[in-house]
């Protein structure tokens, strides 16, 4: 398995020597003129023979998806894989030497944000001594496949983490095809199992998300199949991560994971000796309260929590005693006027709509701007189903990304600018215009910091009641969409004018979008408004 992961990314390598866009199926690269014009055409033929085509063995496809189980690929198979590779070695030495090209290997790709996958403790010896009892009894695990489950424990314990990982993500799915195809009633299914669908090929709705519960799902697509999540099966088996490098900890993680999976299917005695162990109950009790960190959802909670810090630091920002003292011109105060007034008149009316449970008990009139981080970091708090969110929903939520990821972008700019700025004026390298222009900066801040609390306050409440855009009609939606365009259009255009010091521009842009927000929200054509239109029915 390892050795058609790391050929594969190698033979990508040679391809891009011809050619810049590398095939992204292995039935297509070794398909490929260009690498038949490296290695010649019978030696394609016998690498598609092993690995390249269901015609053939199709060895990597029949590892990796977990048909095989051990003894049935014969050692011959493995030998003339390991020889055959050591001769593309020969043979593309000398194609290098003939065109005097040179092989520049893809760099690794690196797993990021493992730091936000970690909800279980690392597996303890405990845990390990009960696990090995474990795998013998679940019938999650198809007993000619136990040796699998058997080495993938012993490679943790010799911190070879990437082959214990490669073990447990190929069993995983040989056991979960199993449950899919008893749950569904469709034992021929065994080999095309449509695991982590929500429909069947016939359009039936697929009982296993329905058995396993939300929590192992959420968990199988973060790690699986969610882009911004580390995909682990495709990164692997294409030979995209540095094995000797790969994280303990993910590899930990899919442990936990698979011992409190495999428990659900013991006997319920042995479960009962299994569940008084405090380690066991822990980690259950982690599995059951999983939810997602790699949605798009879960991500965009991420950027407003992110962004809201940024904005908390700007007060700390320090500031020249002279600076205060600096004259500032009053052009566009009135401007500025107008758009604090309707921020606060804004502000109000979203404050209408936050739920009860999260509204500030001991506040009778308008929420206070120093409330502002406390009622943002309580609508983040507040779940948001993710498990196979329609179309709609994944649209706007990758509009409201774009519209917080400039927020977060103004945010650190002007920061940096403030920043720089001041230890230019303590070092009185500014000039006369400078000087004007960084008080210009200082006192549109009083103007962006709410500005910027408002959008992410928008956000947070259209994000907790997302699946409401399914209640709109294809014109409302339009609309919908146009408007939350037309906030994105205003961020990316402040992010522009603050990079270029357009302080005065960014007021007047600023006092244009409240004027459309404003607008937009008394048709009451936002989610908020659809939300409580959808419980005033109820009642």
């Amino acid at each position: 398995m390892k050795l058609t992961s790391c050929l594969e990314r190698a033979l990508g390598d040679v391809y891009l020597l011809i050619d810049k866009d590398c095939p992204f199926l292995l039935r297509d690269l070794l398909a490929s003129e260009e690498l038949a014009q490296v290695f010649g055409q019978p030696v394609m033929d016998v690498l598609q023979v092993f690995v390249g085509s269901p015609r053939g063995l199709n060895l990597r496809n029949v590892l990796w998806h977990g048909f095989a189980a051990p003894q049935e690929v014969p050692p011959k198979y493995c030998s003339m894989m390991v020889v055959l590779t050591a001769g593309l070695g020969q043979l593309l030495k000398g194609y290098l030497q003939r065109t005097n090209f040179t092989l520049a290997h893809r760099p690794f790709l690196t797993l990021t944000s493992v730091e936000d996958l970690i909800v279980f403790p690392d597996v303890t010896s405990e845990v390990l001594s009960v696990l090995e009892e474990v795998i013998k009894k679940s019938t999650f695990i198809l007993k000619i496949m136990l040796p699998y489950w058997e080495v993938a424990l012993s490679k943790l314990k010799s911190h070879r983490f990437a082959d214990c990982a490669i073990l447990l993500l190929v069993q995983l799915e040989t056991g979960l095809r199993k449950v899919f195809a008893e749950v569904n009633g469709c034992p021929k299914r065994l080999l095309t199992a449509e695991i982590l669908a929500k429909h069947l090929n016939d359009g039936k709705i697929n009982q296993l998300p329905l058995f396993l519960g939300e929590p192992a799902m959420e968990f199988l697509w973060d790690f699986l199949n969610h882009q911004e999540g580390p995909c682990l099966r495709d990164r692997l088996s294409h030979g995209e991560i540095s094995l000797p490098e790969f994280p303990k900890e993910v590899a930990s993680q899919l442990l936990a994971f698979s011992f409190v999976l495999l428990l659900r299917f013991i006997d319920e005695d042995l479960f009962a000796v299994f569940k008084e162990k405090a380690a066991v109950r822990s980690l259950m009790n982690l599995a059951i309260t999983y939810v997602s960190r790699c949605h798009p959802a879960s991500q965009l909670k991420k950027q407003v929590l992110s962004c809201e810090g940024s904005l908390g630091a700007w007060p700390l920002l320090p500031l020249p005693e002279e600076a205060e003292r600096e004259p500032v011109r009053s052009e566009g105060d009135s401007e500025t006027d107008a758009c604090s007034a309707l921020i606060t008149e804004i502000v109000a009316e979203l404050c209408c709509h936050v739920p009860e449970t999260h509204r500030a008990a001991h506040l009778a009139g308008p929420l206070p701007p120093e409330e502002w981080p406390r009622l943002l970091h309580a609508l983040c708090s507040i779940p948001v189903r993710t498990l196979f969110c329609p179309r709609p929903v994944l649209e706007v939520l990758a509009v409201l990304r774009r519209v917080s990821t400039h927020c977060c972008r103004v945010c650190g700019q002007v920061a940096m600018c403030v920043e720089l700025r001041r230890r230019q004026w303590e070092d009185r390298s500014l000039r006369s215009r400078q000087r004007r222009n960084y008080m210009r900066l200082v006192c549109s801040m009083k103007l962006l910091s709410p500005m910027l609390y408002l959008i992410l306050l928008l956000i947070a409440l259209e994000l907790i009641n997302i699946h409401m855009v399914l209640g709109k009609n294809a014109s409302e939606y339009q609309q919908y969409l146009r408007f939350f365009k037309c906030v994105l259009q205003y961020t990316e255009n402040l992010a522009a004018y603050s990079n270029q010091n357009k302080w005065d521009e960014a007021v007047h842009l600023s006092h244009a979008v409240l004027l459309k927000m404003w607008a937009f929200i008394e048709k009451k054509q936002m989610l908020i408004h659809l939300a409580e239109k959808s419980t005033s029915k109820v009642v």
